[in-house]
């Protein structure tokens, strides 16, 4: 049977050419049924204030440095987008006198913009790299902050940072989730060449490593809304990001939902797919439905209701 052209952007896929069913299921599920989607191998989490929500958040930094030790170490891959977590990791690190650099702790990026082909330098106003560094590792203490070098940032030579999940112990992976339902930038793909008629598999698209991607339109203006006052002027089409090899060689994944990024309704979608395993590459974070460790985070408050409500 023929998949629906998407509503968004007919050249591409989303979740909008999903089986109908499975959108309603998902537009159905009160606050109360999504925290009781947890499985094995899938815990939803739900908080009720939105400090907490941000506590947990940094304090998984916390614990995936304290794991970390010259012998064996370790990190964690963060995102920008939520950034809130960031300060409050820095703040935690100089109140614990957590060394880092003794530790041989290490961070991961998990993306960055491109344009013509390049990174993106740390002066563009929307520089990830340099929102990791602002808001999080130049307020740890000289005595503390980790080298230079255990920062890893997709930038340059994407197949050395890839590499680096092979010589360093991912503990936890974290992530956020865009209106396109994408972590990191693991957008659709366009429906052309052998995905005009379906999108990629979910096996073949998790062999997508680290490597520049072009954006989802939706991603593009999601990015523009929430980091550029609505100037999609500003926001490159073309990202370097973290890909599916590198997920899955994190020991866990850690997804946080506040309800500042995607919508009522896409944050149901996705845990219901991952808790009914159903894996489908137009959703791109329904494919953690196939990772074995894998945590979503709600601000309950965050959660909204999926019901006409005309302004």
């Amino acid at each position: 049977m023929t998949r629906p052209l998407s509503k968004l952007a007919p050249g591409w896929w989303d979740y909008t050419t999903l089986d109908p069913d499975i959108l309603k299921d998902a537009a159905r599920l009160t606050p109360k049924a999504l925290a009781g989607l947890s499985r094995p191998g899938f815990r939803v989490v739900m908080y009720d204030a939105v400090e907490e929500f941000y506590l947990a958040e940094a304090l998984e930094y916390i614990e995936a440095w304290k794991q970390s030790s010259p012998g064996r170490p370790a990190g964690i891959c963060g995102p920008i987008g939520p950034t809130e977590q960031l300060p409050l990791a820095a703040r935690i690190v100089n109140a614990m006198d957590l060394d880092l650099r003794a530790r041989d702790a290490h961070f991961w990026g998990m993306d960055e913009w491109v344009e013509n082909g390049r990174p993106v330098p740390p002066e563009h106003p929307l520089s990830f790299a340099r929102t990791d560094r602002q808001l999080c590792f130049d307020r740890i203490r000289p005595a503390l902050r980790m080298p230079p070098e255990n920062l890893h940032f997709p930038a340059g030579d994407l197949a050395a940072y890839s590499r680096t999940y092979d010589d360093i112990r991912c503990v936890i992976m974290q992530g956020g989730q865009g209106d396109i339902k994408h972590w990191a930038f693991n957008d659709p793909l366009p429906r052309r060449g052998k995905y005009r008629d379906a999108p990629p598999p979910p096996r073949e698209y998790l062999k997508l490593g680290t490597r520049v991607v072009d954006l989802h339109p939706v991603t593009v203006m999601q990015n523009a809304r929430t980091s550029g006052g609505g100037d999609v002027s500003l926001v490159p089409t073309q990202a370097a990001t973290v890909g599916p090899v590198e997920t899955w060689k994190a020991d866990k994944v850690s997804i946080w939902q506040a309800g500042r990024h995607d919508n009522p309704f896409g944050m149901r979608l996705t845990t219901l797919m991952i808790s009914r395993r159903i894996a489908d590459s137009a959703v791109p974070m329904s494919l953690l439905a196939l990772h074995p460790n894998v945590q979503f985070n709600f601000y309950r408050p965050g959660l909204g209701e999926c019901k006409v409500e005309m302004h």
